[in-house]
């Protein structure tokens, strides 16, 4: 009799691969480089590993089945996309060699160089690379927890919150006000709360026209500025405001009971509050003592390991990074090279100097889009940008546009496919 292959059966296979993998690789006293977090930079990073030296024990773990894509997923809250275009299984990093472990770490002991899985297991590490992007930092923002986020979402990883914030724009009544609390740097993706407040106004001009989009921002200038409100005057008339940091913008409070959020200079009541709170590094950055006091994780550029404890390296948007921005793009980058680095010092070769590329791309309409592109290397202690990078000019044709918006697409479907497929 032959069993259906569900997910189910599926993710059993996987994890049975994986500790037969794990059993193998120990007998044979491989190196072993353990990897948190299965996101674009965490799964770049155990691929990379594997693929430079197939010796390597490289064992990724992460608790979620499924990774559910950051970028793209404002065209979902905007209702041009679905949720299952943003997500991924581990299937095929578990058939490159790599054991995909589905369970959350929870304690991380640096001298003992172990890892303690939830279910009370751990594992032995040569190399500990941690990925666990961002956590919020709710007491930055009083009355904002993760029991307000279900009624004022940050929709800020994607996937369930994503879709209530979606919900809550089908339901609100034509003209209502939809209010976005942005918060000051550092933080996830800098443009993307502006490629949000955009396509959340093409949903309302198309559904409910006689609505509009506050933008209450603990910044004064924001990247690609110019050419977001060119957009927006362009598309969207007066259906977009943003109120600045110096005209009192920065979001102090929120009162979920009546989805008031407070600023500096005003009280504001909106029918739908999408409130994206400080962030900081994911939690497990800090349980592994690779936090500083600023929340994030400062690093040696070259090869990406902590400043604070030896062994263990840090990518992606939990790593202070200097001029790289904290986008898919860079954690991807980070991810590759910081492979390279941990297979030379394993080696006993001296790491090469990372020269990463990192690209943001911005929709702000179908068929509307434009991009920044940066060159980062090491400068010091961080990366600092170099020559080449290049940002869509401003007076560009609609044909321009709308070939960017294309290229945005395609770099999805590369970048997805290279971590994923």
């Amino acid at each position: 009799m032959t069993c259906p292959v569900t997910r189910r059966t599926a993710a059993l296979g996987i994890a049975a691969a994986s500790l037969a993998l794990l059993a193998i690789a120990r007998a044979q006293g491989a190196a072993r480089v353990v990897v948190i977090g299965g996101g674009f930079g965490g799964a770049a990073c155990a691929r990379a590993l594997k693929r430079s030296e197939t010796t390597l024990q490289v064992t990724l773990v992460e608790p979620n089945r499924t990774f559910t894509a950051c970028p793209f997923s404002n065209e979902v809250i905007a209702g041009l996309r679905e949720i299952e275009a943003q997500q991924f299984g581990y299937e095929k990093i578990a058939s490159d060699g790599v054991s995909v472990i589905a369970q959350a770490a929870t304690a991380i002991d640096p001298q003992a160089r172990r890892v303690t899985l939830a279910d009370g297991s751990s594992l032995s590490y040569d190399r500990l690379v941690l990925s666990p992007g961002v956590d919020f930092h709710f007491d930055g923002l009083p009355g904002y927890d993760e029991a307000a986020s279900q009624k004022m979402p940050h929709a800020w990883t994607a996937g369930e919150q994503t879709l209530l914030l979606r919900r809550q724009l089908e339901a609100m009544e034509d003209g209502g006000v939809v209010a976005i609390a942005v918060p000051a740097n550092p933080s996830r993706c800098p443009p993307a709360p502006y490629e949000r407040a955009s396509l959340i106004a093409h949903y309302l001009k198309a559904n409910k026209p006689r609505s509009k989009v506050l933008i209450l921002d603990a910044k004064d200038n924001f990247t690609q500025q110019k050419l977001f409100e060119k957009a927006w005057a362009e598309l969207y008339g007066g259906m977009i405001e943003r109120v600045s940091l110096s005209q009192g913008g920065r979001v102090t409070s929120v009162d979920p009971a009546s989805n008031t959020v407070i600023t500096e200079f005003g009280n504001y009541t909106p029918q739908v509050a999408n409130v994206i709170p400080p962030q900081r590094a994911g939690r497990i950055a800090a349980i592994a003592g690779a936090a500083d006091t600023t929340g994030w994780c400062p690093i040696d550029p070259m090869t990406f390991e902590s400043r604070l404890m030896p062994s263990i390296h840090v990518i992606g948007d939990a790593c202070l990074g200097g001029g790289i921005p904290k986008s898919a793009s860079a954690a991807s980058a980070q991810g590759k090279a910081c492979a390279n680095a941990i297979v030379n010092l394993i080696a006993g070769r001296a790491p090469e100097t990372p020269r990463l590329t990192g690209v943001c791309y911005n929709t702000v309409a179908p068929a509307y889009g434009f991009s920044l592109a940066g060159n980062y290397q090491p400068k010091g202690d961080i990366f600092a940008e170099v020559e080449g990078g290049a940002t869509s000019p401003l007076d560009a044709p609609p044909e321009r546009r709308a070939r960017e918006a294309a290229d945005a697409e395609r770099w999805f479907q590369t970048i997805t496919a290279a971590t994923f497929g």
